[in-house]
């Protein structure tokens, strides 16, 4: 069920209505019910593997935590076969249905190239939506507790619901347990200013999606699908493609928080102007944050982070980039995204000796220069890497970057003009949100009322009468 939908234009005012009627204990059943619906709606059939990595990591959690209060011999090795039970269970999952072939097919190129004759076997299984991400965040539970940062919950239908919640059960945020659960096991009451602040989520989302990123999908596909696209154009598609990823992905954030927001429960802030950030450091502390943190904090810090040393803290941020790469998709060019992105910030490191050495030269140039410098800087180098990442293939992608750097080829002003049509309002929209960025809905609030309605009207507008047909969310296929 797509948020951009008309059954879902139904679905979800019947859940807030009846939802709101309820007790509290009867809520989150109720929500229960209508997350597993929400899913369903695609193919009921892989709800089994929600109540499996459901059912297990409930059982794990509880056994995990019941080994810390014993003091014996085997109570480390048994909290261990725990452990590795979800998370072989969960990545046993994730791993048959998105990556098997890959394996499969990679491994026959490699026999292929050494003249072994070969027959792989394929299975051609439907990945099932949100796998990538429900998977992470049920194995994010039993983590926590098997580290001490917090206990299980007895509450096997709120914690069903914890993996479940229809908002961001599909792509995100990755929520963890320790900050989701005592919002699923507390009593929740309808407040106004919250309400709100959901449904200025909800349009936001839909704005983004419909309007900006659904209109630059068709122009995109332009650039990437063509024969022999020329440089412009190339450098255009990796231009347009970061625009509507952003705003297909950070869409679907915006509105899943509304969702919930409505529904009186809080998500996480899942992406903070990350097009406005200065290094590669900072620009994943604001994009996809959910799952950057579940990177540093259950990869990254567990391989060492950077407390081994300056090799091993280079080595750990490339092998958590490269698997963050094949996170997204079971293909090379995405291992190949990740291995830039880990580049970028390893040469990040590698240069800040750099960048504090030539500090003198502030007194000449305006902070103002400098930062769009950076900021320019930074995107281009992010559009390099988006182009490997909407490749088609390893082949594909060689000769895009080829076309890239040949410098050929006329400049098409009209894709140039769709792309000032589509990002231009989403630009002022997102500069004047980003300087009320602090406590960002108080200060909405405090903004005469007439001008809200204006700037919701022209919102309104734009995605009612200028939206392209309604497509499925990027992130879906991941």
């Amino acid at each position: 069920m797509l948020f951009n939908s008309f059954v879902f234009a139904i679905f979800f005012p019947l859940v807030f209505c009846f939802y709101w009627l309820l007790p509290f204990r009867a809520q989150n059943i109720f929500l229960l019910i209508a997350s597993y619906i929400f899913y369903g709606y695609w193919d009921w059939r892989f709800l089994s593997l929600i109540a499996i990595s459901t059912t297990v990591d409930y059982i794990a959690g509880i056994n995990i935590d019941r080994e810390h209060s014993r003091d014996d011999a085997g109570s480390m090795r048994r909290k261990k076969a725990w452990l590795a039970a979800s998370v072989c269970t969960n990545l046993g999952i994730l791993g048959f249905f998105k990556y098997f072939d890959f394996f499969i097919e990679s491994f026959a190129g490699v026999l292929d190239a050494m003249h072994i004759p070969v027959d792989p076997l394929y299975l051609n299984v439907i990945l099932p939506v949100g796998i990538s991400f429900y998977t992470f965040q049920t194995m994010s539970y039993t983590i926590d507790v098997y580290r001490g940062k917090m206990t299980s919950t007895r509450r096997f239908f709120d914690f069903a619901l914890y993996v479940a919640f229809f908002p961001q059960l599909v792509a995100g945020p990755i929520e963890r347990a320790r900050s989701l659960l005592p919002r699923i096991l507390n009593c929740r009451t309808f407040n106004r200013s919250q309400f709100f602040e959901g449904l200025h989520l909800i349009l936001l989302g839909l704005f983004k999606k419909v309007y900006v990123a659904d209109n630059l999908g068709p122009l995109v596909d332009r650039v990437f699908m063509a024969a022999n696209p020329t440089s412009f154009e190339v450098l255009f598609g990796g231009w347009a493609f970061a625009f509507q990823v952003y705003c297909d992905f950070s869409g679907y954030s915006d509105i899943a928080r509304g969702c919930a927001k409505c529904l009186g429960i809080e998500l996480m802030i899942n992406f903070n102007h990350p097009y406005a950030a200065i290094n590669p450091v900072e620009r994943w502390r604001r994009w996809h944050i959910s799952l950057s943190s579940w990177l540093r904090d259950y990869l990254y810090i567990s391989l060492g982070g950077n407390r081994k040393g300056t090799l091993k803290t280079y080595r750990n941020l490339g092998l958590t980039m490269l698997l963050g790469g094949l996170w997204h998709g079971a293909a090379w060019n995405f291992v190949l995204w990740g291995a830039w992105e880990g580049l970028l910030l390893i040469g990040h490191r590698l240069l800040q000796p750099v960048f504090e050495a030539v500090t003198i030269f502030r007194r000449f140039v305006p902070d103002i220069i400098r930062r769009a410098f950076k900021i320019l800087l930074l995107f281009q180098l992010v559009c390099f890497g988006l182009t490997i990442f909407r490749s088609q293939s390893v082949a594909h992608m060689w000769q895009l970057l080829g076309i890239l750097f040949d410098a050929g080829g006329g400049v098409d002003h009209s894709l140039l003009k769709s792309l000032v049509q589509f990002v231009l309002p989403l630009t002022l929209f997102e500069a004047l949100q980003y300087a009320v960025s602090r406590d960002e809905w108080a200060r909405i609030e405090r903004i005469p009322g007439y001008i809200r309605s204006v700037a919701y009207a022209i919102l309104l507008y734009l995605f009612a009468f200028h939206a392209a047909s309604a497509q499925s969310f990027i992130y879906f296929q991941f």
